[in-house]
Order: C-alpha cells, then sequence, then structure tokens
C-alpha cells in the first residue's frame, strides 16, 4: 500500500458529517431497515446464487473508509467463483485506477439481476449499522485503487463511505472516469447537510427502482 504520508488527514479539522448525531441516528434507522429487507430476501437470493454458479454466497473484500482506515464489506456474490483469476483477462473500459466492463463475462446470470436491483449490497448495511459506513457518502475504494491515490484523491476518505452517494444518483457505472468520481465526491462534502443526505436517499430509491445506470 502507500506510504501512511498519505493518510495524514487533518482530524482536527474534520467534516461536520463525521460528528452529526442526526446523521448517525439516520444511519442507524435506514440500516435497521435494509438489514430486515435482507432477512427477507436472503433465503430466496442464496438458494438462486448458488443454483446459477458454485460458490459462497458472499463476496467480501478489504476497502478503506473514513480517514482511510480498512474495513471488510460484504456482497452477495454476483460473478463466478474465479473471478478475481480471471480479471487480467477482462478489458478495463474505465479511465482510472477504477475497474468497469458492461459486458463483463464473469458476472453471472443471477448476479445480472442483483447488479441491476442492487440486491447484492444489502449485506453492506451491516457495516453502516456498526459504523464503518454511512447511507450516504463516498464510494468506497479497494486496495488497487488506493496504491495510485495523490493527496487530493484522498480527500474524499474526509467522510465515511456510503451505500450510495452523488455518484450513484449521477449516472452509476456509466460514470467511468476516476477523476469525475473523485469530482462527484468531492461536490458531496462541500455540499453536505443532513437534508442533503435525504434527498440523496430519496433519489437513489428513484435510480434503484427505474435501474438507471447500473451494472
Amino acid at each position: 500500500m502507500t506510504s501512511m504520508n498519505a493518510l495524514s488527514f487533518n482530524v482536527q479539522n474534520r467534516h461536520p458529517s463525521t460528528c452529526s448525531i442526526f446523521k448517525r441516528l439516520i444511519d442507524i434507522v435506514g440500516s435497521i431497515v435494509g438489514l430486515l429487507i435482507l432477512a427477507i430476501v436472503f433465503i430466496p437470493v442464496a438458494i438462486a446464487i448458488k443454483l446459477d454458479s458454485p460458490g459462497s454466497i458472499f463476496y467480501s473484500q478489504l476497502r478503506y473508509g473514513l480517514y482511510g482506515r480498512p474495513f471488510k464489506i460484504r456482497k452477495f456474490r454476483s460473478m463466478i467463483k474465479e473471478a478475481e483469476i480471471l480479471k487480467a483477462r477482462v478489458p478495463n473500459l474505465a479511465a482510472g485506477p477504477i475497474f468497469k466492463n458492461k459486458h463483463d463475462p464473469r458476472i453471472t446470470r443471477v448476479g445480472n439481476f442483483l447488479r441491476k436491483t442492487s440486491l447484492d449490497e444489502l449485506p453492506q448495511f451491516w457495516n453502516v449499522l456498526v459504523g464503518e459506513m454511512s447511507l450516504v457518502g463516498t464510494r468506497p475504494p479497494s486496495r488497487d485503487e488506493v496504491i495510485h491515490y495523490s493527496s487530493r484523491h484522498w480527500q474524499r476518505l474526509n467522510v465515511k463511505p456510503g451505500i450510495t452517494g452523488e455518484w450513484q444518483v449521477s449516472g452509476r457505472s456509466k460514470v467511468t472516469d476516476f477523476e469525475a468520481i473523485i469530482e462527484l465526491d468531492l461536490r458531496y462534502q462541500k455540499r453536505w447537510s443532513p437534508w442533503y443526505d435525504i434527498s440523496i436517499i430519496f433519489k437513489t430509491i428513484y435510480v434503484v427502482l427505474a435501474q438507471l445506470g447500473a451494472y
């Protein structure tokens, strides 16, 4: 990983969202609702994943959150078991250290449905409940991304990563330029207020129901 100098965040001048009681209350209530939905759909989704392709029900990965702190996220598995091994064979159609390919052959049939409906994201409500993530924030980067970060890129982690955020309501997977994603994340930090979070949550509900920009 990059030098810890890249993680020299100024915690004393921390972003107001990181100490907002109202935001935390929204996160707790929202995560409980999300986990209730997870409990309802868990069995049919788990059966569908198992019947569609061999492998585990969940996919876990190390991500980086507030001030660059590592944590583990879990999603419903949407790719074949050998996805990481075969990644090098799939062309990256994104610009920068992120990886995007609309026709990624590693995605399973059930996985394609889970991604379009965002059902694969449901396990992350646990990360929100325990405080590692927020309902609304910046997209949590992986190690493959942060090893290429400049000091400007690290600024996006001055807030908690979110299940949704500016990127998700501004095109989601259609936004394939890394620098554009950084701009969206930094714009969120400038515009943030509890009411702005609520507006993004409602926009996210619309985007998910309309299945806009997801793959």
